[in-house]
């Protein structure tokens, strides 16, 4: 195994997961905020992410010997930060967090389950997320009209990092935020945590269960980190050509997401993107060597979890509306590859819409969040359309007198 190891397998392993980590760890911490969790509770929620992506980043590509790539769930964070904080505050959300993973350790076991949710059709779940990642993604149009002078030099920075290359928008990005924060922010307030302070001190939160909180939260997160992070990660491996035996995968990354939820922390899941760097040519000639990039990625996350208190801080000292903001451009590409997906079918546009607008919208109807009620009005919409374009089309074929009727 160790002979395997290679310098282009060990580079792209760092490349990935310092792009992964900086484009969506604002995200994660916006979401739990969003959530109602304490600047404690944000930093071991953090943690325990960060710790459980590299576990599995670490563990299945050694299992597998393939680049099963390992992240956060990224969709499932800005769903968080989107939607209203629930009466029962974090531990509600915590409860939530919990039977989400259930759901996801019990599609491991039940391929009926991964069935089901393949099954939505695309532009639906591609219009769930959507309408998801959209109240984000106006962040920092929204943080540019009330702090344009914290807000412009990250833009201008993420501008020039996408026009280099798209993986280089949002290092340029955290790079540029850094620097705000260093030229612009007083740090000698209390928000700031001991120099010494990298590890969090833990916060434990008692998890709420409620049925509110199922079908507003758990359900919803599970399907956007089903349909929005491993579907698309499972695809990027096979279409570089390796073999993926889902179900195991998933109830892998389902366990090790049970055992971080009760923390706070948002599911880990298979990457698409990370996957994408890690199981191409760059990162080795021989695919069967690849996977050393995806157990690189795995150690450099568990020394980024190490950090998760001084991250949390440093977040702390910058005005809320900033780091929104940052996390809002880190999802600009999720947000216009999903609105594509969602409107490519011309013969099905009503249904996917008003699963967007819904979503995107905010709304609660007996308490439950639009997401769950966009994918049913969606999936209603677009049952009724088939249903009448397939009659349609079965009385053309009579009038014609036979079934290759083509007008």
């Amino acid at each position: 195994m160790i002979r395997q190891l290679s310098i282009p397998a060990v580079y792209m392993g760092l490349l990935a997961a310092f792009v992964g980590y900086s484009a969506s760890f604002a995200i994660v911490l916006a979401g739990m905020k969003a959530m109602g969790a304490t600047d404690g509770q944000a930093a071991t929620g953090l943690f325990f992410a960060t710790l459980g992506m590299g576990i599995c980043s670490i563990w299945l590509p050694a299992v597998t010997r393939i680049p099963a790539a390992v992240a956060w769930s990224t969709p499932g964070a800005a769903f968080l930060a989107a939607t209203v904080m629930l009466p029962g505050g974090f531990s509600e959300a915590v409860g939530a967090m919990i039977c989400c993973a259930g759901l996801i350790v019990l599609t491991g076991l039940i391929p009926s389950l991964g069935r089901i949710v393949a099954a939505i059709p695309k532009p639906i779940a591609n219009a769930l997320l959507a309408g998801v990642l959209l109240k984000l993604c106006l962040a920092p149009a929204l943080a540019l009209g009330t702090i344009p002078v914290l807000v412009l030099p990250v833009l201008v920075a993420w501008v020039i990092g996408l026009a280099w290359n798209r993986l280089a928008a949002m290092p340029f990005a955290v790079i540029a935020f850094l620097a705000v924060l260093y030229f612009t922010v007083d740090g000698s307030g209390g928000a700031v945590q001991s120099s010494t302070a990298w590890l969090p001190a833990f916060d434990p939160v008692a998890p709420l269960f409620t049925v509110r909180a199922f079908f507003s939260i758990a359900l919803p997160l599970y399907l956007v980190t089903m349909a929005g992070q491993n579907i698309p990660g499972f695809a990027v491996l096979e279409l570089n050509g390796y073999t993926v035996d889902r179900q195991p995968l998933i109830r892998k990354t389902g366990f090790v997401s049970l055992l971080i939820a009760p923390f706070g922390s948002v599911p880990v899941n298979m990457s698409a993107i990370t996957a994408a760097m890690m199981a191409g040519e760059d990162a080795g000639r021989d695919p069967s060597t690849r996977y050393w990039a995806a157990i690189t990625s795995g150690l450099v996350y568990v020394a980024l979890a190490c950090a998760a208190a001084a991250v949390t801080s440093l977040a702390g000292l910058a005005p809320s509306a900033l780091i929104t903001a940052v996390a809002g451009l880190a999802l600009v590409p999720a947000l216009v590859g999903s609105v594509s997906a969602a409107f490519n079918n011309t013969a099905q546009l009503e249904a996917p819409a008003m699963t967007f607008l819904i979503a995107a919208s905010g709304m609660t109807l007996f308490g439950v969040s639009g997401a769950f009620w966009g994918v049913i009005a969606g999936a209603l919409i677009w049952a009724a359309k088939a249903r009448r374009s397939s009659a349609g089309l079965t009385v053309r074929h009579k009038r014609c007198g036979h079934h290759r009727c083509v007008n």
